[in-house]
C-alpha cells in the first residue's frame, strides 16, 4: 500500500487540522450541499479534489477500524500470553534463588544470568561516561 499511504511527522499530526467521527456526518452533509448547491463555494475550492478525499476516507475508515480492532485485539492477546508465561518464569526464578540458597548445584550460573533483569541500574558519577 506504500504509493497510497502517506506518514506524517509528531509536528505534521499535532499542528494538523483533524476530522473526528463526530464531524465525519458535517463533512459528509456538505459534500452532498457542494453538488446541490454550489453558489456557497469559495471560488478557490477544488471540489474534485475534496470528492477524491472523501471518498478515500469513506474506503479507508472502515478498513483502519478493522484494523485497529485486530490491533487491540493482538496487542490484548500478546499481554494475556506474557502473564501466562511470566508467572511460572518467576516461579522458576524464586526456585533457582531458593536453590542457590541451598547450594543446589547449577543452581548459581542460571541464577548470575537470570538476575541480570533485576539489577538496578546505577547512574553514572560527574564525570564518568555512560556505556
Amino acid at each position: 500500500m506504500n504509493p497510497y499511504l502517506i506518514a506524517l511527522t509528531e509536528d505534521q499530526r499535532r499542528k494538523m487540522l483533524k476530522m473526528g467521527e463526530a464531524t465525519e456526518p458535517f463533512v459528509g452533509k456538505v459534500m452532498d450541499y457542494v453538488v446541490s448547491n454550489p453558489q456557497f463555494l469559495n471560488p478557490f475550492t477544488n471540489v474534485p479534489e475534496m470528492h477524491k478525499d472523501w471518498k478515500a476516507i469513506s474506503q479507508l475508515l472502515p478498513i483502519l477500524r478493522t484494523v485497529d480492532q485486530l490491533s487491540s485485539n493482538l496487542n490484548d492477546t500478546v499481554m494475556e500470553a506474557g502473564k501466562e508465561v511470566l508467572e511460572p518464569a518467576l516461579a522458576y526464578y524464586t526456585a533457582v534463588k531458593m536453590g542457590v540458597r541451598m547450594n543446589v548445584p547449577d543452581a548459581k550460573p542460571i541464577y548470575e544470568e537470570l538476575r541480570k533483569r533485576w539489577e538496578k541500574r546505577s547512574k553514572p558519577k560527574d564525570g564518568d561516561a555512560e556505556s
